[in-house]
């Protein structure tokens, strides 16, 4: 049940804070050089598949181990590296491949993709944690 636990409540942080990052920074950063290549309404389901996938490899990797340890901090530490990785394979490779790419672009969704992921995995064991008050 912690697993459980600990992947759902990582996944409402993770996803409440990164709808509220898109709508109010990274869209509008987005439109001011590739507003041609936007789409007017999100396709949910590649949306949602990233996000389940996402999730449960931050948890698989990161989580549940600093969960089992007690360590929200290595959840912190170690969720931040996956997340920098992740981010930044995505925001590198689009800089290196289209010319429209700006560094400010790469800069905003690689910092905020290393604390939104470090963030949420930290959140999530803290949370588990203080439900279950022992680790499994």
């Amino acid at each position: 049940m912690q697993l459980v636990t600990l992947y759902l409540s990582t996944a409402l942080i993770f996803l409440g804070l990164d709808a509220i990052m898109l709508k109010n920074v990274m869209r509008p950063l987005f439109e001011t050089r590739i507003a041609d290549l936007l789409l007017d309404d999100l396709r949910l389901a590649p949306a949602a598949v990233f996000y389940l996938f996402y999730v449960a490899g931050v948890v698989w990797f990161v989580s549940w181990p600093a969960y089992r340890d007690g360590s929200a901090w290595g959840a912190l530490m170690n969720g931040a590296l996956i997340g920098a990785m992740a981010y930044g394979t995505y925001e590198f490779t689009n800089y290196a491949t289209l010319k429209a790419w700006a560094p400010k672009m790469v800069a905003v969704d690689l910092i905020w993709g290393t604390l939104l992921t470090g963030g949420a995995a930290a959140l999530g064991v803290l949370i588990t944690q203080a439900i279950f008050r022992n680790p499994a």
